[in-house]
């Protein structure tokens, strides 16, 4: 348990991997963010890894199609897990379409002894392009882009996820306390 000395090492808080899988304009950074407030204001060291930062940064590099979208989640699995090693606890509200990359991101959180917790955002299709928060509904629709995760592009929902958040029925806030209240149950929060 060498993960676990290194987080005594750094304050005694243990860290973990809050993934947030879902739909684009499902709600998914939004609670994140929600969720890292709340878990700050209790003395949390919180960080969110944004999806769309990272892609400006991290994965600039890497395109959409299947191979760079699991490169994609297979370099901020990476990152995450280093951060949550060291005691912060980290929301990653990033789509992860395919359940063999969200797979391999928890065998090696587990691998390392860092904690994982997997949450679906499950916001209908239907109401995510209603909400079109980037307009990428919009532009595929028009024609403008292809390759649109839960469109024409696939997305594999988690069958067992930790929680499963029905944000189109609830508000952001509700979303995020179900989520810090997962967190505390599972004692990392």
């Amino acid at each position: 348990m060498e993960h676990m000395t290194d987080d005594l090492r750094h304050g005694g808080a243990v860290g973990a991997t809050v993934w947030l899988t879902g739909l684009p304009s499902a709600g998914k950074t939004t609670i994140a963010r929600t969720a890292s407030d709340a878990l700050r204001t209790a003395g949390r060291r919180t960080h969110v890894l944004d999806g769309d930062e990272l892609r400006a940064r991290l994965t600039a590099d890497l395109g959409f199609s299947r191979r760079d979208r699991e490169a994609n989640v297979r370099r901020v699995g990476y990152v995450a897990q280093l951060l949550a090693s060291h005691g912060v606890t980290v929301l990653v509200p990033v789509i992860a379409p395919y359940a063999d990359a969200r797979h391999a991101v928890r065998a090696h959180h587990e691998a390392t002894g860092t904690a994982y917790v997997e949450v679906h955002v499950a916001t209908p299709v239907e109401v995510c392009a209603a909400r079109d928060v980037k307009g990428l509904y919009a532009r595929q629709a028009r024609g403008e882009l292809s390759g649109l995760t839960g469109v024409d592009d696939p997305y594999e929902p988690p069958d067992t996820p930790d929680l499963r958040i029905p944000a189109h029925e609830q508000s952001s806030t509700e979303s995020a306390e179900a989520l810090v209240a997962l967190l505390r149950e599972k004692g990392l929060a």
